[in-house]
């Protein structure tokens, strides 16, 4: 995602869908339509009160796990 900085931000900031990971409750996923059926995705968590960005990449798919917001 080298380069794509702004589009991690705009996940991150205005997310058109966020999950709870299935496997890690305190990772989350922030999706942001990019092109039809194409998203960005930022993958974060928070541990001892702080978040951080795990990862983030270019997808074509939504993962399971809980939809947190829009509900």
């Amino acid at each position: 995602m080298k380069g794509r900085e702004s589009d991690v931000k705009s996940a991150l900031e205005s997310p058109d869908e966020v999950r709870q990971s299935k496997t890690d409750g305190a990772v989350l996923l922030f999706y942001k339509v990019e092109a039809l059926k194409r998203w960005v995705c930022a993958v974060t968590k928070r541990s001892d009160g702080e978040g951080f960005l795990i990862t983030a990449y270019p997808t074509d798919a939504i993962k399971e796990g809980i939809k947190i917001w829009p509900k």
